[in-house]
């Protein structure tokens, strides 16, 4: 668990460029000292550096600091053409859950005008482009907003959620493989994504082909467990295998 820990750590830092201490705590639910130890092991890879109060993510082949808009601009035509195929699954009067994530957001702008759809979802940013729509109507999960990942989280009373015949899913990831599952690394959404996993009757996964064989710090679900990977590069052999055996149709944009 520890090992996993610490690599759920620095896949976390290198995501977000810079996090402070007090965050790292918070978002993995561990002590400071825990926190600091862990970060400790991974500035001898010299992959991050520490900062006053916190830590940034250093380029490992040039050693230089890995901005958030490089990385924002970097993923972003990846993450447009996943929503663009994951929308291709979409269907008229289809109940949806739309997972909190940076990709899954990409989803709905590519929903057909002609369609109506009722969504389901903890996504800030899904919630204010779906709120432009007028053939999609809006259910919020969760109470409290987490800024730092625009998503709300706590469900008061799940009990409301058992009536909805929820039709798809749309998953995000912090990290995949056919060995360890669907990974996250964030406690508070981790019961949301079960509880949607277990609801939809199709099951949708969204994620950048670079995030297959890393590891978070915990697994919401096996990769046998959805019915569609939807991703814009090709995956490793090993990966089409499992996903040919297992009935999980991989969609993708390469040629």
């Amino acid at each position: 668990m520890k090992v996993k820990r610490i690599q759920a750590i620095e896949d976390y830092i290198h995501a977000q460029g810079t996090v402070s201490l007090d965050d790292l705590c918070e978002h993995f639910n561990v002590s400071k000292n825990t926190i600091r130890r862990d970060i400790n092991k991974i500035v001898e890879t010299n992959r991050i550096k520490k900062v006053y109060g916190g830590v940034v993510s250093v380029l490992s082949n040039e050693n230089e600091l890995l901005p958030f808009e490089n990385r924002d601009i970097t993923n972003h035509l990846e993450k447009e053409e996943i929503g663009s195929l994951a929308s291709q699954l979409i269907e008229n009067d289809d109940l949806i859950f739309i997972d909190s994530g940076t990709t899954t957001r990409y989803l709905v702008q590519h929903i057909p005008a002609a369609k109506n759809v009722t969504i389901i979802t903890n996504n800030l940013d899904v919630i204010n482009l779906a709120s432009k729509m007028d053939n999609i109507k809006i259910i919020v999960i969760g109470t409290t907003l987490k800024h730092r990942t625009k998503s709300f989280v706590g469900v008061e009373n799940w009990s409301f959620f058992d009536k909805y015949n929820v039709t798809k899913a749309f998953m995000a990831a912090t990290a995949f493989s056919y060995e360890q599952g669907v990974m996250n690394s964030d406690n508070l959404e981790y019961e949301i994504k079960k509880r949607m996993m277990n609801k939809a009757s199709k099951k949708i996964l969204m994620v950048d082909h670079n995030k297959a064989g890393k590891s978070a710090l915990l697994t919401y679900g096996a990769l046998a467990d959805f019915d569609y990977l939807v991703t814009s590069s090709t995956l490793p052999d090993a990966y089409q295998d499992y996903c040919e055996k297992h009935d999980v149709e991989i969609m993708t944009s390469a040629k």
